[in-house]
């Protein structure tokens, strides 16, 4: 079982060592460290970026010397990764930075709906009407994300289900306008266990998401979207489980 979703402190998460030592404890066969990046030239995700400190398009190359290091010491496959920050706007600032930084593979994710982090009370100010419109949005760009061919893996496609104020305005059909176009596409969505023992209580997808996946025949890959060694550790065994009972594919990257 590989987990292509983990963070380290080039990110937002804990050292790299310590994340290799809670796969190593979980039994994992491979690793990817999938720390956030962000390349956009437009002035709010510039300015968030400053404030988070996330600089992986500057650090990228010193990290993979660190990667490579670790890969002695350690009986598991480690990747060199990335989770980008996708919006249209900036398809052409991501397709320079992936080629010219050449990572193992590339996850893709939508963070930022009218400008704001999809996370942010922002939205519980909205009339529903306009929570469902912000909820159409978020699937629109999930589709142009895996349409951009961009990425090998599209992460939390239902991150949306994470703000209570957007919680339960996906429908059917967004389901299946994303699992059409990852039907037709190279990009791979992940079972991600980013938010199952907090607040929300789910994986992304959720189960009448996963199901429509089935029914399109895509498979998925494997993401704890872990931050810390002892999520690393306690998610694996509740990704196993909803594998197991799941009745998709998988998909090796």
């Amino acid at each position: 079982m590989y987990d292509y979703h983990v963070h380290s402190n080039y990110s937002d998460g804990e050292f790299m060592g310590s994340m290799l030592r809670a796969a190593a404890d979980a039994g994992l066969d491979g690793v990817g460290f999938a720390d956030h990046c962000n390349v956009s030239e437009r002035e709010g995700p510039r300015r968030a970026k400053k404030r988070l400190g996330f600089n992986l398009d500057a650090t990228y190359e010193r990290r993979r010397d660190a990667i490579a290091d670790l890969r002695a010491d350690y009986d598991i496959r480690v990747f060199d990764a990335v989770e980008m920050d996708y919006h249209p706007a900036d398809e052409a600032e991501i397709r320079a930075f992936l080629a010219e930084a050449d990572f193992g593979y590339a996850v893709g994710s939508v963070h930022e709906l009218r400008g704001v982090n999809v996370h942010r009370d922002y939205f519980a100010d909205l009339p529903e009407s306009e929570r469902a419109a912000a909820v159409d949005e978020y699937f629109d760009r999930v589709v142009a994300l895996v349409e951009s061919e961009l990425f090998d893996v599209a992460a939390h496609l239902d991150i949306v289900e994470r703000n209570p104020a957007l919680r339960g305005h996906a429908t059917a059909d967004h389901y299946e306008a994303v699992a059409a176009a990852l039907a037709d596409s190279s990009t791979v969505p992940e079972l991600n266990a980013g938010r199952v023992d907090r607040e929300y209580g789910e994986f992304h997808p959720n189960a009448e998401f996963l199901s429509v996946l089935a029914d399109h025949d895509v498979a998925v890959t494997v993401g704890s979207d872990a931050h810390t060694p002892n999520s690393l550790r306690e998610r694996i065994p509740l990704l196993r489980d909803r594998l197991a009972a799941a009745g998709v594919d998988t998909a090796t990257l």
